[in-house]
């Protein structure tokens, strides 16, 4: 009974004290040293795909509440301000059946990202690729489209975020 009740007490403080020393900490922390609590967020429409950019928009504000886990503010409001520019969109095949049409394309995503904190401007190249697959002898359709474009733009957020949070950890005294 003795060896129990000395078990059951000493793991879970054991796994307290290793996890709690472990020096973890979530990446909208040190993200947070760089941006500030409030972020503005501005896609600036591109004239080639503007349909596009709504898309990018979305994906955009949506990472910044989940991700950096800040506020959305209006510019006159934010600490930071971040102007997203798409530069590109391309689809490229990836893998044909036997009869040679595309059944899996890959979306390439090209982002610019300006990032305005207290009157410093930074400028962020960034890509995400989002793969997918198609019937044989289809067109891509609208939906595939869009949600290739988010998903791939979500992850070019995300390697944003990851910059964003490597500058706030090697700021951090």
């Amino acid at each position: 009974m003795r060896e129990h009740l000395l078990r059951v007490t000493l793991v879970p403080l054991l796994l307290l004290f290793v996890f709690s020393g472990c020096g973890y900490q979530p990446a909208s922390r040190y993200s947070k040293l760089v941006t500030g609590e409030t972020i503005s967020t501005k896609v600036i429409i591109s004239m080639q795909d503007p349909e596009n950019t709504v898309v990018i928009k979305d994906a955009v504000d949506s990472a910044v509440i989940m991700r950096f886990h800040s506020s959305l503010r209006e510019y006159g409001h934010a600490i930071t301000h971040l102007d997203i520019y798409l530069k590109s969109v391309l689809f490229l095949p990836l893998q044909y059946d036997k009869n040679g049409y595309i059944i899996t394309y890959r979306t390439n995503i090209s982002l610019h990202i300006v990032r305005k904190t207290k009157g410093i401007s930074k400028t962020y190249v960034l890509r995400g690729i989002h793969d997918f697959a198609i019937e044989p002898n289809a067109i891509i359709s609208d939906q595939a489209r869009f949600t290739a474009i988010e998903s791939g733009s979500a992850k070019a957020i995300d390697s944003f975020i990851a910059q964003v949070a490597a500058e706030g950890a090697r700021a951090q005294p």
